[in-house]
């Protein structure tokens, strides 16, 4: 396995070993012990699988907060996606920059996103599968999201005109995450 560290401090962009022959393919996706081994602590324990029917579906930029906080380890089952990862963790000397990288199925590579960060995607053609394990359960209640293009973040899509969900239509700007965040907790 093949781990690289991109510009957030703990985002990584694994690549595991592939096995090809005439029949197709094989690999070891995730392995715990393997993971661990290479310093990926991430205890993860539910997978979640996503549909996107066409190209240019944005999906995020999710996440939760507190105690439901949660690390993803991201793959691409079929097509392919602008992966991003926003860091949101306010005493970080990177906070509010980004990263982005593409996966595709076929390159089998998968990002560790992990807690403190939100997430998002594009699907880059029709049909893309994103399958992702996370650490914590889904909690409604702690599930937070920042508006796909807020301009105090300035990510750079590859698409203009975006299919979203009603509610990644109306996410807030990250100013407007932040300030209900630290009322809620008592900082402001």
């Amino acid at each position: 396995m093949n781990i690289t560290e991109l510009a957030l401090e703990g985002v990584k962009l694994i690549e595991p070993v592939v096995y090809q022959d005439s029949r197709g393919f094989f690999t070891e996706s995730y392995q715990r012990s393997a993971w661990k081994k290479a310093g990926i602590e991430e205890e993860f324990i539910q997978d979640n699988h996503s549909l996107s029917m066409e190209t240019g579906v944005i999906r995020g930029l999710h996440f939760q907060i507190g105690d439901a906080a949660q690390s993803k380890l991201v793959r691409v089952l079929a097509g392919s996606i602008y992966d991003v990862v926003v860091d949101i963790r306010p005493d970080s000397p990177t906070f509010t920059e980004w990263v982005a990288v593409t996966i595709r199925s076929e390159d089998h590579k998968q990002l560790l996103v992990p807690k403190g960060f939100a997430h998002g995607f594009c699907t880059l053609e029709p049909y893309t599968q994103v399958f992702y394990k996370v650490d914590q359960l889904y909690n409604r209640e702690k599930e937070r999201g920042i508006y796909w293009s807020d301009p105090a973040i300035g990510i750079k899509w590859p698409v203009n005109t975006p299919i979203l969900s009603t509610k990644d239509e109306q996410l807030p700007n990250l100013e407007s995450v932040l300030l209900e965040i630290y009322e809620k907790e008592g900082i402001l």
